[in-house]
């Protein structure tokens, strides 16, 4: 009978000795004979398995997870990403000191024995059984390798890693039997190959490029003989043998490694003396993983491309599958971001806002007939401190962005617009456009029913002095809310939610529009990249792509390298041609002298919209020239922000406009990221003025635009004037309560006769004459 412990039973030592020293002098494990049951031994325990020829044939071995590259258009590295710190290296790419220290310290005769060590086995035993413990393992590397193998195919599981680790004969049993298999496939080379690249060095550090590079900030080939020593000493354990934390144990540790190659004749004797008496001499690279270390302020359109890949079924059909490649890493994923773009568009941000302001800001810019992103920025930085977010506010929150985006204001105009061009109005539209009014009803909508104002609910202008009539064209630089919202009633709901569908504008949480005539003053969320795509659309002529951010995507397995497949921009017509060049021509004009003056471009054909919403919680301005396109969002992400008597990147407002904060940010963020480009010209369609020519004469004297007033009999007077009163517009007197007419166009700014560009209308009885507006 075995001497028993006073505890009563073996001890899980003597267990573990008698089981692998009977087995293995048996010749059992190496011959691969079933062993007897492990219950006969006693050993029956948790993970314990029944037989030995019940584990499967093969040892499952998956790739190694490994560090992801995310890279920008022109092949510069944004960001590293990594579940694991690793990049796998053949054998010819590790140092010679490094692959003869790592087998001097943890199996020194790695080359003359098989998958097991029987002397290691008794030695081990011997040396455990004095001490009453285990003070010395018997693993040969093969077998800590395998152990390794299980590790990494646990993951991030903290069960499964538990379970891969845990101290039972069962793990033991299935680490030798895979051992002897892994040693007849692999050969001796390959499996060091393969634990120096699968092992953990402490520091997230997986593999000895890693490590090197982390501990030495070199690569494996490169190192010499005392920093191979260190990096073998730490394997046993990284926590204890840390040289970052504890140097003088990493110390002690790496001349214990030394001496052993010493004996072993790896090295001299004076060699290793000599490597002893050298400092640690380390040259520390910081873990840099993940979105938040991007460069040029990259991080959000980083999490946007771990968003889209975890997202898009083009990278697997279920998330666990995607997120297991993108755990996996080796990923080497080039994006569309332009660096030129994103260093604007940041330098644009840090002028206007500071992240310490009480509101914040957000742009993206896209290329028009490509739906590529090229930059996507933000005032508040990438984080978890005071005034850092992982909110991207330029997103929905499918991809890591508010859960409802940010009402858009008058920017949402130009779509009723393009949806009354496809139907037919005429770009000289013209609606009463009152400065306060009740929301025309009833509506009617794409399901056949109608909108109803039950709530008599009301809308006005921005100012008392805007009212109409007005013709489109004035109507959108000055961005009048009534015009639009009889825009809604007179076509209808439908034709604008089809124009909405078409250009893919969606709120914040991907769900479609409401059919409400509101929607013409931007009442619902959207978000800022949703905004700048649909307008892209103006840009390229009528035609819709969707936003991408991946150009191309290698994966690294071992050393072997493939491509993946990657989301492709899916372009389709949203509009005609003359939409969208009406569209363009009429944005131009918002520019040019409407409310957007401020934001404009002065070298290059360009047009946008500006917009602000109820209460000053909201200010956009979206705009774009042929070849690119951008959006700007100012605001509270909480909505709870009145930008009113408000100092915004140290400048006061008293009250904030879409020209005033976020045109300028748009203005310096188009002009850097088009510097040194050409960005095309546009198509664009002739509108007539929109001075109004007031009417023939006609009995009751409305004079047209040249200043002809009628009077009771009909009769037309003088049309005198510079081209009939053609830029002033005319003014008609009709008599005893005639009315002259609006000015039109500015007066140039030359010194002529005040009638040259004026025409005199002169009408008896009751003409009342109405001229041109601006």
């Amino acid at each position: 009978m075995p001497k028993k412990r006073s505890g009563g039973g073996l001890s899980p030592t003597q267990q573990a000795a008698k089981f692998l020293g009977v087995s293995v002098l048996a010749g059992a494990v190496l011959a691969g004979i079933a062993l007897p049951a492990v219950g006969a031994l006693g050993l029956v325990a948790k993970g314990s398995v029944e037989s030995f020829d019940e584990l499967p044939a093969n040892l499952k071995t998956p790739p190694l997870s490994q560090r992801t590259s995310i890279l920008d258009a022109e092949g510069n590295q944004i960001a590293s990403v990594y579940s694991r710190d690793r990049t796998v290296v053949q054998l010819k790419s590790i140092s010679p000191y490094m692959q003869k220290a790592i087998v001097a310290i943890e199996d020194s005769r790695f080359y003359e024995h098989g998958a097991v060590d029987l002397k290691g086995i008794l030695r081990a035993l011997n040396k455990n059984a004095q001490s009453g413990g285990v003070s010395q393992g018997a693993s040969t590397l093969t077998q800590q390798y395998v152990k390794n193998v299980f590790i990494e195919e646990a993951g991030d599981d903290p069960t499964k890693v538990a379970q891969a680790t845990q101290q039972t004969i069962g793990r033991k049993i299935r680490e030798l039997k895979y051992a002897i298999q892994v040693e007849e496939e692999l050969g001796k080379k390959k499996i060091l190959e393969n634990y120096l690249n699968i092992t953990f060095f402490g520091q997230q550090a997986y593999g000895v490029e890693a490590a090197a590079q982390r501990y030495f900030s070199k690569h494996a080939k490169d190192l010499n003989l005392q920093e191979s020593a260190l990096l073998a000493g730490i394997v046993q354990s990284p926590s204890v043998y840390d040289p970052i934390n504890d140097p003088k144990q990493a110390t002690l540790r790496r001349n214990i490694v030394l001496e052993r190659m010493a004996e072993l004749g790896d090295v001299s004797q004076a060699e290793a003396d000599a490597a002893k008496e050298t400092p640690l001499a380390l040259k520390v690279t910081q873990p840099q993983n993940g979105c938040i270390t991007a460069t040029k302020g990259a991080s959000f359109f980083c999490k946007y491309v771990e968003k889209v890949f975890l997202g898009d079924p083009v990278f697997g059909r279920t998330r666990e599958e995607r997120a297991k490649i993108w755990n996996q890493g080796g990923l080497t994923i080039r994006t569309t971001l332009e660096p030129q773009a994103q260093e604007s568009v940041q330098e644009s941000i840090k002028d206007h806002i500071y992240k310490s302001d009480k509101v914040a800001a957000a742009a993206t810019l896209v290329e028009p007939g490509t739906g590529k992103i090229l930059a996507m920025g933000q005032s508040k930085p990438y984080g978890y401190g005071k005034n850092e977010t992982e909110i991207n506010y330029s997103v929905g929150s499918d991809r890591g962005g508010s859960n409802f985006g940010f009402p858009t204001g008058s920017t949402f105009k130009p779509f009723v617009a393009a949806a009354a061009l496809e139907q037919g109005r005429p770009p000289t539209q013209e609606y009463s456009s009152p400065y306060q009014m009740e929301y025309p009803s009833p509506v009617q909508t794409c399901d056949g029913k109608q909108w109803v104002n039950t709530d008599r609910a009301r809308l006005e202008n921005e100012s008392e002095s805007e009212h109409g009539p007005y013709r489109l064209g004035e109507a959108m630089a000055k961005s009048v809310n009534t015009y639009f919202v009889q825009m809604i009633s007179d076509i209808g709901l439908c034709p604008v939610m089809k124009m909405t569908d078409a250009l893919h504008v969606v709120q914040g949480n991907g769900d479609r529009l409401p059919q409400v005539p509101a929607i013409a003053l931007g009442s619902k969320g959207i978000s800022p990249l949703t905004m700048a795509t649909a307008y892209a659309a103006f840009a390229s002529r009528g035609m819709y792509c969707t936003p991408i951010a991946i150009e191309s995507i290698t994966q690294k397995v071992g050393d072997q390298q493939k491509s993946l497949e990657v989301p492709k921009s899916t372009c389709s017509r949203a509009m005609s041609e003359k939409t969208a060049d009406t569209i363009n021509t009429l944005l131009q004009g918002v520019i040019d002298s409407g409310t957007g003056q401020a934001a404009g471009l002065k070298d290059r054909d360009n047009a946008g919209k500006t917009g602000t919403t109820d209460s000053r919680k909201n200010a956009w301005f979206v705009g774009y020239t042929p070849k690119l396109s951008g959006a700007v969002w100012v605001g509270s992400a909480s909505q709870k922000v009145e930008m009113f008597d408000i100092t915004i990147g140290g400048r006061y407002h008293a009250q904030v406009y879409g020209a005033d904060t976020p045109g300028p940010i748009w203005k310096d963020a188009m002009s850097g990221a088009l510097e040194g480009k050409d960005s095309g010209e546009f198509h664009t369609v002739h509108l007539p003025s929109d001075k109004k020519d007031g009417g023939e004469g006609d009995g009751d004297g409305n004079g047209d635009g040249n200043g002809d007033g009628g009077d009771d009999n009909g009769n037309n007077g003088d049309g005198g004037g510079f081209i009939g009163g053609f830029l002033n517009g005319g003014t008609a007197n009709g008599g005893t309560t005639g009315n002259g007419g609006d000015n039109g166009l500015p007066t140039p700014t030359i010194s002529l006769p005040d009638n040259l560009f004026q025409g005199q209308g002169n009408g008896g009885g009751h003409g009342n004459g109405t001229g041109g507006r601006r």
